[in-house]
């Protein structure tokens, strides 16, 4: 379990990025597999779920969560339960945490510390073009007031930018900054993590309150679950945040 660096100094929160070690699943799931929609076995998810929140500090039922959908919705949760369509999940209510589940795509956890909310987001390259993490800190700032100089933000394990290898038809919708073309190979490359950083900045988060995970789970993916390098059949990671 890697736990968020830039939030550690918040001890009101339960905050975590789970890796793939320390459960019981098996094959292609092994070990720690926490996504429910997958053809592993349901009860070894639900062991290896109750194995995360005990070590992270909270009860499995305290989780909420969407079936994501690789989209730009943004849910106010009042209560511990399942949702669908919704990429980002926010809450001010304590006793939640709020989850997102991922194999590639990056999870990005914020905390407002002056209004006590919490969010937690499943940025994709479609969500990333889409402005999933702005318009996150837009509803925050809309339902609780929220500012960028008063949150912490972690962007976490995910694809790396020389895996992240993309066509011209993804490549020509991220800003040029954050794409790379490889004359050698003719291919684009895509900086995942920068690109989601730099939507932190411009919400006006400053860069000593942005955190961004040193891993990839693709070049380290024997920590890490990635749809990509596995070709489709894997588990998936789960990065959560509440209050306490």
């Amino acid at each position: 379990m890697f736990r968020a660096p830039a939030l550690l100094q918040h001890p009101e929160l339960v905050v975590a990025e789970s890796t793939r070690h320390g459960g019981v699943s098996t094959g292609p799931y092994a070990s720690l597999n926490l996504g429910k929609h997958t053809a592993d076995a349901p009860e070894c998810v639900e062991e290896n779920r109750r194995r995360f929140s005990t070590a992270v500090g909270f009860r499995p039922e305290q989780l909420a969560y969407s079936a994501q959908v690789h989209g730009t919705e943004v849910l106010r949760v009042e209560a511990s339960q399942i949702f669908s369509g919704y990429d980002a999940l926010v809450t001010q209510k304590p006793g939640i945490v709020v989850a997102v589940s991922v194999a590639d795509c990056a999870p990005v956890l914020v905390y407002d510390t002056r209004h006590r909310a919490v969010a937690a987001i499943h940025a994709g390259w479609r969500g990333t073009v889409g402005g999933i993490v702005s318009k996150t800190l837009q509803a925050m700032a809309q339902w609780f007031g929220t500012r960028g100089s008063d949150c912490f933000a972690y962007v976490g394990t995910c694809i790396d930018e020389c895996s992240f290898e993309v066509g011209p038809e993804v490549a020509v919708q991220f800003d040029r900054a954050f794409v790379r073309f490889d004359p050698s190979q003719k291919r684009y490359f895509v900086d995942l993590k920068g690109a989601i950083a730099q939507q932190l900045r411009d919400w006006g988060l400053p860069e000593e309150q942005i955190a961004i995970s040193p891993y990839s789970t693709v070049l380290h993916s024997e920590d890490y679950f990635s749809h990509r390098k596995s070709g489709g059949c894997t588990g998936r990671m789960m990065a959560v945040i509440g209050l306490r």
